[in-house]
């Protein structure tokens, strides 16, 4: 018997979120790419944003070029982060609107590999569940 969901959390209120299990990422609708996503000049390499060559320039430089290019949204000099640039609907770049899905997830960023282990409330996730069309609820 396949297990319903009925629980959505708020993603702006982390008292509404959910205590995570690997299970609820295949119901769920991504929210989590919704959040802002800090990473660090190493997760850009991996990603194949900037290469290995460019880092050898100061990193405040190479955060010009990425927001002028609409990669990154902010550098955060003394901490020496970058946060990814999101679309109007406040998705990560890396996100497939259609699927949900993350368009470079072999290359993710760090904080995007250990989520929800780090970020607003580790352990605990803004879970929100795939509607299923009328075919799917029908088969139930």
């Amino acid at each position: 018997m396949t297990q319903m969901y009925t629980s959505t959390a708020d993603i702006d209120d982390t008292a509404t979120w959910v205590k995570y299990t690997k299970k609820l990422c295949k119901h769920c609708t991504a929210v989590c790419c919704s959040l802002p996503v800090e990473v660090k000049a190493a997760d850009l390499v991996r990603m194949g944003v900037v290469d290995v060559f460019d880092l050898e320039e100061e990193e405040r430089f190479i955060a010009r070029r990425l927001i002028r290019e609409k990669l990154v949204e902010h550098y955060h000099g003394k901490t020496r982060t970058f946060t990814l640039a999101r679309m109007a609907s406040g998705d990560c770049i890396y996100l497939d609107s259609a699927t949900r899905r993350c368009l470079i997830y072999d290359k993710r960023p760090d904080t995007c590999r250990n989520h929800p282990g780090v970020g607003p409330r580790p352990g605990f996730c803004a879970f929100q569940p795939q509607r299923l069309s009328g075919n799917e609820e029908e088969g139930r």
